[in-house]
Parts: C-alpha cells; sequence; structure tokens
C-alpha cells in the first residue's frame, strides 16, 4: 500500500485560501452582502454620531442651560434627544437585520462548502484514502470548517463594520481638531505594530493549532477503532504515551497561539488608556489657553463639548482598534482551515477516460444484440468506435477476465506484481494463493480499477478495461471482503445497498440464496432491525452473510471473493461457504483465501509469491507437482 501522508505544519499563511473564500460567499450572498453592508453603516454612523450629540448636548444645553436657566434650553433639549433615540433605534434595527441575515450567510456557506467536499470527496480515487487518515479527513468537516464558520458568520462582518467605525470616527476627530487627530494617529500606528507582532506569531502557531489538531483527533479514532486489539495485546500505556506526545504538540502550539494573542488585547487597552490621559490634559490645555485649533472646519477654539466628544471618539477609536486585534486569531485560524477545506475540495477526481457503456439488452436465438430500456436479465457493453468508421458494437456481458503481461506498484520505485497473466472463463473460479503482500488483493484492486496499470492489459469479455467507463466496470463486479462495512439502517437497507433499485422481495431472495435469511427473521425486527456502529450487535459470520446478501442482490456475472471466511469459526464458514457457493453459481468468481480446504474444487490455483504467478494448475495437478501449493497444503510451509 502507498504510505500515509498527514498535514504539512510547516507551510506559511497564505492568503488566498481567504480571497478564495470570500469571492465564494459574494458569489452565492451578494445580495444578501449588500443589505449587510448598509445596516453595518447605519450601526456605524449611529455609533460615531453618539459622541458628536455628546457635543452638542454640552455646548448647546448644559452650559447655556447653567447661564439661561433649563427653561430657554428645553426645546433644543427635546430635538437633540428625540433625534438620538431616533438614531439609536435606526442603529438597533440595522444590528438586528444584520444578524440575521449573517446567520443565513454563516451557516448557507457552510452547507455548501461541506456539499462541494462531500461530492469531491465521492469522486475521489481510492488510492486517496489509502494515503490520508481518516480521522485528518474528518477534522476537515468539523474543526476547520468551523474556523470558516466563524469568520464567515463572526468575524468579516466584525472586521467590516471596525474599518467603517474607524473611517467614521477619525473623519469626526478631523471635524473636531487636527492636531489632537495627530496625536490619534501616533497611536494608532503604535497599535498597529504591535498587533502585527503579536498577531503574526499569533497566527502561526493557529495554523499548527489546526494541523496538530487534525492529528491527535486521526489518533483517536484509530484507537477507538482498534480499541479491542488494544486491550488484547495491552498496548494501553504505549497508547496513553503516544496521545501524550500529540496532545503535548497540541497543547503546546494552542499554548503559544494563545500567549499570543491574549497579550495583545491588555497591551492595546493600555496604550489606549495612556491615549486617552494625554488627550485629556492636551484638550484642557488647549481649551483653557484658548489655543487656536485647526479642524475640517477651520480655526476655531476648543470647547467643553468638543473635547468631551474628542476622548468618547478616541476610546471608541481604541476599542475598535482592540476589535479588530482579537480577529487576528480566528483569520489565522480560518486560514489554516481554509487550507484543507480547499485542498479536499480542489483534489483531483478519480480519472475516467473510457466509453464503453453497460446497458441493458436483448439477445436473439441467433445472438443479436439489441439495446433494451427495460430490466431483461441480460447485459451487453456498447462500444461506439469514435476513433475508426464511427459504428456502434455490442458485446454480451460474460465474465471473461484476462490479465496479460501486467507489472504494477502503489509506488513508482517499489513494484509489488511482474509479469503477471491469468485468464478466468465465463463460470471459472480462479484462486489466489500466497503469503500477505505476495500481491493477491492487488490483482482484485486492479480488475475493479481502483489503480490503474503503467504496463499489460487486462480484458474484460475481450474489451480493454481501460475503455471501459469505471462506474459501468465496477457494477459489473461484486466483492465480498473480508472487512465487512454495514451501514447505519435496517438490515433491508444493507443489503438494498447492492442495488438501489432491488425490491423488498429481491433483497429477502439475495438474503436465502447467502444464507442469511435465517438468522434475519430472528432478529427482533426481521428486516427492519436497525443496525448501528457497523452492525456490532451481530456475530462476525452474521455481518459476511449480510455482506453476501449484498453481492447476491446486485447479480453481477463476475464475482470477488477477498479472505471471506479467513476470520470467522469453522461452523460458521460452512453457513457462509454453502452461501457463496450459491453466489458463485453460473459466475466468474475469484477468490482470495487463506484456508486451501475453500478452493479446491476451484478450475485454476495462482500461487503468488511476492509479485510473481510460481505455480498454477488445478487442485490435483498442483499436488502431483510437489512445489510450494503442495507443501502449504500438507503443512510443511505457511502462509504467513
Amino acid at each position: 500500500m502507498p504510505p500515509m501522508r498527514g498535514p504539512v505544519t510547516n507551510k506559511k499563511i497564505d492568503p488566498k485560501s481567504l480571497i478564495r473564500l470570500l469571492k465564494y460567499v459574494f458569489k452565492k450572498y451578494k445580495f444578501h452582502l449588500f443589505f449587510v453592508a448598509v445596516c453595518l453603516i447605519v450601526n456605524s454612523v449611529a455609533s460615531v454620531i453618539a459622541a458628536t450629540f455628546m457635543q452638542r448636548l454640552i455646548d448647546e444645553v448644559i452650559l447655556p442651560g447653567i447661564t439661561l436657566g433649563m427653561d430657554a434650553v428645553a426645546s433644543d433639549l427635546t430635538k437633540i434627544i428625540t433625534t438620538m433615540a431616533t438614531i439609536y433605534l435606526m442603529g438597533l434595527l440595522g444590528n438586528t437585520i444584520y444578524n440575521q441575515i449573517m446567520a443565513t450567510v454563516g451557516q448557507g456557506t457552510i452547507k455548501s462548502l461541506r456539499d462541494e467536499m462531500f461530492d469531491n470527496m465521492e469522486t475521489l480515487p481510492i488510492k486517496y484514502f489509502d494515503t490520508h487518515p481518516h480521522g485528518e479527513i474528518m477534522s476537515t468537516y468539523t474543526n476547520d470548517v468551523d474556523t470558516l464558520r466563524m469568520l464567515v458568520g463572526q468575524s468579516i462582518p466584525s472586521l467590516f463594520s471596525s474599518i467603517l467605525s474607524l473611517v467614521f470616527v477619525v473623519f469626526t476627530m478631523l471635524r473636531y481638531s487636527i492636531w489632537m487627530t495627530i496625536i490619534v494617529f501616533a497611536v494608532i500606528f503604535t497599535m498597529t505594530k504591535i498587533t502585527a507582532g503579536f498577531g503574526g506569531r499569533s497566527a502561526q502557531f493557529m495554523k499548527d493549532q489546526q494541523a496538530s489538531l487534525a492529528k491527535e483527533e486521526g489518533f483517536i479514532e484509530e484507537m477507538m477503532e482498534g480499541m479491542k486489539v488494544v486491550k488484547v495485546f495491552t498496548h494501553e500505556e504505549e497508547s496513553k504515551k503516544q496521545f501524550d506526545e500529540l496532545n503535548e504538540k497540541l497543547y503546546n502550539d494552542t499554548r503559544q497561539a494563545n500567549e499570543n494573542a491574549n497579550a495583545l488585547m491588555p497591551i492595546l487597552m493600555n496604550v489606549g488608556n495612556i491615549s486617552y490621559v494625554v488627550l485629556a490634559i492636551i484638550g484642557g490645555l488647549m481649551a483653557v489657553a484658548k489655543v487656536p485649533n485647526l479642524s475640517l472646519r477651520g480655526f476655531n477654539t476648543v470647547s467643553i463639548g468638543v473635547i468631551v466628544s474628542f476622548l468618547s471618539l478616541s476610546r471608541s477609536l481604541s476599542m475598535t482598534v482592540s476589535q479588530m486585534s482579537q480577529q487576528v486569531s480566528t483569520v489565522a485560524m480560518a486560514l489554516a482551515g481554509s487550507d484543507r477545506v480547499f485542498a479536499l475540495i480542489d483534489e483531483k477526481s478519480e480519472e475516467d477516460d473510457g466509453y464503453v457503456m453497460l446497458v441493458r439488452a436483448n439477445i436473439d436465438e441467433d445472438g443479436n444484440i439489441t439495446e433494451s430500456k427495460e430490466y431483461t436479465g441480460k447485459w451487453a457493453w456498447k462500444h461506439y468506435h469514435a476513433q475508426s468508421d464511427h459504428t456502434t458494437t455490442y458485446v454480451e456481458l460474460k465474465g471473461d477476465i484476462q490479465m496479460v503481461d501486467v507489472d504494477f506498484g502503489y509506488e513508482p520505485d517499489k513494484q509489488v506484481l511482474f509479469d503477471v497473466s491469468l485468464y478466468a472463463h465465463p463460470g471459472q473460479k480462479i484462486a489466489f494463493v500466497g503469503a500477505t503482500g505476495a500481491g493477491k488483493t492487488t490483482i482484485t484492486n486492479l480488475i475493479n480499477r481502483f489503480y490503474d496499470i503503467p504496463d499489460g492489459k487486462i480484458r474484460y469479455d475481450g474489451i480493454n478495461i481501460n475503455k471501459i467507463k469505471k462506474p459501468d466496470l465496477r457494477r459489473s463486479l461484486g466483492m465480498v471482503l473480508q472487512d465487512v462495512n454495514l451501514f447505519t439502517g435496517t438490515v433491508m437497507e444493507n443489503i438494498r445497498y447492492g442495488n438501489l433499485y432491488a425490491s423488498d422481495e429481491q433483497c429477502i431472495e439475495a438474503a436465502k440464496l447467502a444464507n442469511a435469511d435465517d438468522f434475519i427473521t430472528r432478529l427482533p425486527d426481521g428486516y427492519n432491525t436497525m443496525l448501528t456502529n457497523n452492525g456490532s450487535q451481530l456475530s462476525q459470520g452474521q455481518r459476511q452473510l449480510l455482506s453476501i446478501a449484498r453481492a447476491a442482490v446486485a447479480n453481477p456475472p463476475v464475482m470477488i471473493l477477498d479472505e471471506a471466511t479467513s476470520s470467522i469459526d469453522t461452523r460458521t464458514e460452512a453457513l457462509v461457504q454453502k452461501g457463496m457457493d450459491n453466489l458463485m453459481k453460473g459466475r466468474t468468481v475469484f477468490v482470495i483465501a487463506h484456508r486451501l480446504s475453500t478452493v479446491r474444487n476451484s478450475d485454476a490455483i495462482m500461487v503468488l509469491d511476492h509479485g510473481h504467478i510460481i505455480e498454477r494448475g488445478t487442485h490435483d495437478q498442483l499436488l502431483e507437482q510437489k512445489g510450494t501449493y503442495y507443501q502449504l497444503y500438507t503443512g510443511a510451509f505457511e502462509l504467513e
């Protein structure tokens, strides 16, 4: 098998995936985002105008009211309060609408991303799943996608709102005092440098944290699946040690990320507090000394109301910058997550350049084949000759398999099969015997085109399988594996997995053929019994019988039995073997078995050793040769 690959942790932060995410969101929700932008503008303007009303309240109402009396300014007070209340209500309304819309945008984006991830994952070749830990793939659907949810639903709107507030606040400050605004600019510059320093380090550690989290979750999933093995071999302490190492790495990455992120806020807040004090002193001196003040409105004097409003704006500005800095860690985590999410979406789908299709067929007495729209029980290969005479020919699906001079390796520098040639005529049973790693399962993987061969030919009913569409090829093949996968659902649904169009009656007939009907009818709800956790409530033999029934309902002309009885007891094996015998009747069958008693009646037995077929023949012929098979059968050699 090809080596497993894990997440890359030393890759630098790349903003391209963030830009792609923004384009993705904008494309799907441009009208939603337009209304969000309007709401944020209203909200930002309302928060800034509130500070300007403080200046008017002090300069136009409170101070004149002290000298002239409150009755003289009552109408102005009512007008200001009414205007402030209206603006606050508009801001509240805008904030409410914005939150409602962003819930739709955020969750809708995540749903679409998960859909695209899963849709593409279903098109990936088996090699991808052989080389990527399943726990890490699962982490992409959970942790990485959740970081994008936070980014889209919270961080991006918050950043946009903060930028708007920043612009409005600075503009309003310049209308009050350019001199004091320059001081504020110096404070903003200082805050920006601090944020870049701490935030940059935090961002890289956040990216490492996501990779470490994926590794840890992958290990946990592996331990859960293999807990029996851990218990049997008393591997608990070693497992704890391995987990501690992964958890320590995750702890260090998370700690360093949070140390930088957590240190940022107190520093920025204190810088803001210092600027608040400095501005209060300078503004007070300018007001007392009546220093000419330059603003966008020209030269004027600084009033008490201006100082109070300016200080409020300064505090608002500090909080805005701090709020923006808080989003650094979220953006960093989302960058790491988006890299992995889009990597799965962009993963290259399984190539399929086949053009020969499997179709329903009518076959008359003379052997003439025509395509049928109705199910006839007969199938044919529809072969359109695009490169020659542009005609269409039909070849009956019989199950004739030939391999000619096949070489193969999962990795270019590690060859697994060497010059393998064999044939299986329709209805024949071909067995593969050999030690683990000899290449038995690899041959069946090549027949299914889970992997493509670099050299040699595999023909199916005389057609090169590279010309056959992969779904059509695999639809004509049935497999019963040693490791049975049952899905959450009823027994009936698990059998129907082999043929989604099968009726209940056809599923029951398949179960009877597989010798599974007897135990199924004794289950609490019979065929409607719910199976969970890979059918853990069933015995290994019962699960295997369901696997055979699933293959039987597909009714393929070619069957591959990959060590289907190696993990069950002898008594159950007899029951399973009877079910497989029923399944094999009239079909071309490839059998991989460790128990040589199950292959005695094969039409041909191939003995493999390190990717070479070293012996071939019937059971009796191989015994007469007194070679490797004879020594295996008599116990002189062991398969393992």
